[in-house]
Parts: structure tokens; sequence; C-alpha cells
């Protein structure tokens, strides 16, 4: 209980119990080294509030896992059924790679939510100019500092604030509208199907990226715009993707029960048909977080993204893009982060499908 993690390697299970362990002692030392930022955040604004109340909660979430992890192991891994989700679960724990790329995952949207007790500097501090321009990574600024002298480091971690969100709202809304519509085009079918599937077709025939820059070039760019655009975009592919489960769900044993049983059709879509059609909706929407955060990056790349001075991944390249030789680091770090958060999104997603796949098991 005091030191979550060591149960869990005291049972061999090192890896998940040292990755415990190292994140709780981080934690601590957070708080340590920064009490003071964590009492003026006590009273603070609602986002240095909602960065505490993530510590607190990563703090209790680690001590019950390590409760758990320390219950005798036919209590801790008695299962009431054998259902779909538990099979996939374990089918998932045994893919090393993607249970990594899952972690890096959580690590980052965790660092994103504790970005105000971590950043050293405020995101559009600006430096001494004549001192502190473009200094390579140091002591005092681990990733240096870019053309206005401001903090790299602390520009990447609000950074990420903002292109996870913009992900992951933007995928959420695409994901919400795509398997709604697909639920209903597949399930009704007869001319319902037929509308909303050349409604889908003709979004489908547009350049995205196009459509997207014409969009937003006659409204004044921000956050939720681009929010709202890159969700109300995207959802063409969700819907289709849907349509084609939910045509082989309706067919089933008790898609027919219901409706002998008189099951009105919106009770069988919401109750019935959507749930069972979760699994391949959960790996796209893996997989489409990172798609989105790319693209946000490459809007904000061409200056039709986030507008200075809040940091974005896509920005800050955008900014180092005529100093790669001499100050490397300004584009360098936020550029890597890109990657390593998209392609832990895209190996997290490709362990799902293979976990929520019954043929791909053994």
């Amino acid at each position: 209980m005091l030191l979550p993690g060591l149960p869990a390697i005291l049972g061999g299970r090192v890896a998940a119990g040292s990755a415990a362990l190292l994140l709780w002692i981080a934690l601590l030392a957070t708080a340590f080294l920064g009490w003071e930022r964590f009492l003026r955040a006590l009273s603070g604004t609602w986002d240095e509030r909602l960065a505490l109340a993530t510590w607190a909660l990563a703090i209790l979430l680690l001590a019950a896992w390590s409760r758990r992890e320390g219950r005798p192991e036919r209590a801790r891994r008695a299962w009431p059924a054998r259902t779909q989700w538990a099979l996939a679960w374990e089918a998932f724990r045994k893919n090393r790679l993607a249970v990594a790329a899952a972690a890096v995952v959580v690590l980052a949207y965790l660092l994103a939510l504790l970005t105000p007790l971590l950043a050293p500097f405020d995101p559009a501090l600006q430096g001494e100019l004549t001192t502190e321009r473009l200094l390579p990574p140091s002591s005092r600024h681990p990733l240096g500092t870019d053309q206005f002298a401001r903090d790299v480091l602390s520009r990447v971690l609000y950074g990420a604030r903002i292109s996870m969100t913009i992900g992951f709202v933007a995928m959420s809304i695409s994901m919400t509208i795509g398997t709604l519509l697909g639920a209903v085009s597949g399930f009704a079918g007869g001319r319902v199907d037929t509308v909303i599937m050349r409604v889908v077709d003709m979004v489908l025939s547009f350049p995205r990226l196009v459509l997207l820059i014409a969009i937003i070039a006659f409204f004044e760019p921000s956050i939720f715009l681009i929010v709202a655009v890159l969700g109300l975009t995207q959802w063409p592919h969700p819907t289709r993707l849907v349509r084609g489960e939910v045509l082989s769900i309706r067919e089933r044993e008790f898609i027919q029960a219901g409706r002998a049983l008189g099951l009105s059709g919106a009770r069988m879509v919401l109750r019935h048909v959507v749930p069972n059609a979760l699994a391949p909706v959960i790996v796209a929407a893996t997989l489409g977080i990172g798609d989105t955060i790319v693209l946000e990056a490459g809007l904000s790349f061409l200056g039709l993204g986030v507008q200075p001075p809040t940091p974005s991944w896509g920005t800050m390249v955008a900014d180092g893009r005529d100093n790669l030789f001499g100050a490397w680091w300004i584009s360098t770090f936020p550029g890597l982060a890109i990657v390593l958060v998209v392609l832990s999104f895209n190996i997290a997603g490709d362990g799902l499908r293979d976990a929520l796949d019954p043929r791909s098991r053994r």
C-alpha cells in the first residue's frame, strides 16, 4: 500500500510493477519539489485545480491498484463470467508492444493534464532577447529556447494539451455522429440507407484537406472552430464502418427475437445494435485520434490552425523551420512528440484490433 507496484513486482509482474512504482515516485517528487505551486493551485484557476485533481486521482488509482495486486490470486482474478470483453482484455495484455504503446498514450495524457504543475515557465513568457534567445538545451532550459526566448519544454507540455485535446474531442464528435448514422442506415435499410450513404459518398468526394482549408479560410481560426471542423468532416468513414457491421448484426437471432417481442426500432438500435458494433468503433477511434493529431499539426503548420501565442505542436514545428540547422531543438522536440504519440496510438489500435477479433485469438 505504501509502495504501489511492489506487490506486482513480488508477484512476478516486474514491468507493470516497476512502471507503477516509478510513476508513484515521480508524482510524490512533483509534489515535494513544487509544493508552493501545489498550494497556489488550491485557490488558482480552474486549469490549475484540474491539474491538482488529476494528481490526486492518479495517487488514489495507484494505491487502489496496489491493494488489488496484494490480494490472493484466486480473489483477484475471479471473473463472474467469461465475457467477450474479458477475453479481449486478456488477449490485449499478452501483446507487450501494444500494452507499452497504451502506457505511453496514458502517460502523455497524464502529463498534459498535469502541465500547470510541471511546466517550469509560462509558455508565452518571453525572456531577455539579447541573452536568452535561441539558447541550446541546458539545465535551466532542458529543451532550449526559441527565437522569442520562450522555454521550449513548457511550450511542448502546453502544446500537448492543445493537440491531444483537439484529437480526442474531434474524434469523439465524428465517432458519435458516424455510429448513430451508420446504425440507423444499416438497420433501417431502404430509402433511409440510400439517402444516408449518398450523403456519405458526396462528403467523401471532396478532398478533406482542401475542404478544411476552405472552411477555416472563411472564418477566424480558433480552437473551437478547428475542433468543430475536424469533428464534422471525419464522420463518413465510421458511418460506413458501422453500417457494414450493423448489416450483419440485424440478421442475428436476438434482433429477430426483439422484433417478435414488438420492441421499437430506436430501442433495438440503442440497446442492442450499437453495443454489439462497438468493437470496430473503438479500434477506429484509437487509430483516428492519431490521424487527427497529425491533421491538426498540418493545419497549424500552414497557419490555419491554433494561432500564436497559444502553443501547439504544429505551430512549434512551423516556428523552427527557419532555424533547422542553427536551432534544431525548436522543431525537433515537438516533431518527436508528434511521432511518439501518433505511433503509440497506431500500435495500441492494432493491438486492440487483434484482441477484439475472435479469429486472431489463440
